[in-house]
């Protein structure tokens, strides 16, 4: 794995504040595990309000999780005056998402000056052995200094 340098020396305490700003993730209940540059885990424990019809984690819930893992993975890579934002993804669900939680490790694989691609994972943990749920491959666009998008 490639190991990044952030621009932001402060860059856990301002992806931190900026997930905590996040009220869908509270709502999902997902928080954040682990943190490196370029890497991210975040974790939600199963809940049966966020299924579908089968009793699985909805399809949409796993998007959002992993979608904000490589949001965040790009993000601790940027500078304090940026923001993030997602311009594409593709997702791929390998198995039913359900278990005791699900673990999003999300991961730069390219920072860039502008769009950064990021890949990530869903992993359902089942009495502590992971299984893989989906994958995802997303590029973000780095948002300098825009004016309405708080940091």
């Amino acid at each position: 794995m490639t190991t990044f340098e952030p621009k932001d020396p402060n860059y856990q305490t301002r992806v931190k504040a900026s997930f905590d700003r996040q009220t869908a993730m509270h709502t999902l209940g997902i928080s954040i595990s682990k943190l490196q540059p370029g890497e991210i885990e975040l974790t939600m424990p199963y809940r049966k309000d966020l299924t579908q019809q089968h009793g699985f984690i909805h399809g949409g819930v796993v998007s959002a999780g992993l979608d904000t893992a490589c949001g965040y993975a790009a993000f601790s890579l940027m500078t304090a005056d940026d923001s993030i934002l997602t311009v594409e993804f593709k997702i791929n669900f390998l198995s039913p998402a359900s278990g005791d939680s699900i673990a999003f490790r999300g991961s730069v694989v390219k920072p860039g000056r502008t769009l950064t691609i990021c890949d990530a994972r869903a992993y359902a943990v089942i009495d502590a052995k992971e299984k893989l749920i989906a994958t995802m491959t997303g590029t973000l666009m780095t948002m300098e200094e825009r004016e309405g998008l708080h940091h």
